[in-house]
């Protein structure tokens, strides 16, 4: 058999181990060949497409970013579901081109929307699921979240030191447009004293209370970690808004920070490298056995495989009874 693969959308931590778990034991165990599609989507478009060998694939367990590149190619009309027929049809012709039999599409919650739309088109497909926001529905992670929840918690390690010293509110913001996960990992982890997400209402006059009668409790600094995606007026970004509105309410020196992009690069945790390579060694296994049409799942601890008509319009929200947010606000933690 011919395998493609593909990265698509935002990089983070464990995508070449994906990689290299698809392509090991493709080439090893099943003696298939495997070609790597570049920037994503768009390779199949521009007909950018390489056949991988078990030494290109050598390295890469613990490097950071994707040797195939990636992209955020949009693939379907504005108004309808469905993929553009040109490119549909110029995917299609590189796929025959090289004989593909499947296609391997590693990616968050829109590479699963256009995977399942390829394969209404006829194109067989198996997708593994990769997001720092863990938001992908139907796997209860998926990798490259371990490695930004401990990006992330170790930057809110550093951010203590210096809101004792200085005696101010700390507020850094974390990636999740839609979703908190990170956030409440990160949070939790990283002992913040106040933890906003976007599926959870917060009222700025509670913050406030929460930070003053830590003041009177002889607390003298706060730690508070905000989602990207929370909501705010007048489009400010998280960060500023939230800081802006503390020293309003309270009067004591607030300072924001951003981590930005740091989330997504370096290399991948050993768990994250693990999964990594469960899943992709998972999705070989269903293109052997014929089992097309499905995401690669991590579920109470088992990889396993869910039908991708299930996942593509769903998304993985934080909910306000999550064992860590319940056990947060027991601990005194404001949630918002």
């Amino acid at each position: 058999m011919k395998i493609g693969i593909l990265t698509s959308g935002g990089d983070c931590p464990g995508l070449n181990s994906t990689i290299r778990g698809v392509c090991k034991i493709a080439m090893n165990h099943y003696d298939m060949e495997v070609y790597g599609i570049y920037n994503g989507f768009r390779g199949l478009l521009d007909d950018d497409i390489t056949r991988l060998t078990d030494e290109s694939t050598t390295g890469l367990l613990t490097m950071g970013g994707t040797i195939l590149g990636t992209s955020r190619e949009k693939l379907f009309r504005k108004r309808s579901s469905s993929i553009n027929d040109h490119k549909s049809a110029a995917m299609l012709k590189t796929i025959e081109k090289h004989e593909l039999d499947c296609l391997v599409c590693i990616g968050g919650t829109g590479t699963q929307k256009t995977a399942f739309d390829l394969m209404e088109a006829g194109i067989k497909v198996v997708t593994i699921p990769k997001t720092i926001d863990n938001d992908v529905w139907g796997t209860d992670m998926s990798f490259g979240f371990d490695s930004a929840v401990s990006i992330a918690s170790d930057a809110i390690d550093r951010l203590h030191s210096t809101a004792s010293a200085h005696q101010r509110v700390m507020v850094i913001e974390v990636m999740g447009h839609k979703t908190g996960w990170l956030a409440l990992y990160s949070g939790m982890a990283g002992g913040g004293d106040i933890i906003l997400l976007p599926e959870i209402p917060f009222n700025i006059h509670s913050i406030g209370d929460t930070i003053i009668n830590r003041l009177k409790k002889g607390k003298p600094y706060s730690i508070v970690v905000v989602a990207e995606g929370i909501a705010t007026p007048e489009g400010k970004k998280a960060a500023q808004y939230i800081a802006e509105e503390i020293e309003y309410e309270t009067g004591f020196e607030t300072r924001e920070t951003v981590l930005g992009y740091i989330q997504r690069g370096g290399s991948p945790t050993a768990y994250d490298r693990n999964i990594a390579t469960l899943m992709g060694g998972h999705a070989v296994e269903l293109i052997s056995s014929g089992d097309f049409g499905k995401m690669v799942a991590l579920r109470d601890g088992r990889i396993v495989s869910v039908p991708l008509a299930e996942v593509k319009d769903k998304l993985r929200e934080v909910t306000s009874d999550h064992d860590l947010i319940v056990q947060g606000k027991k601990m005194g933690i404001c949630f918002g």
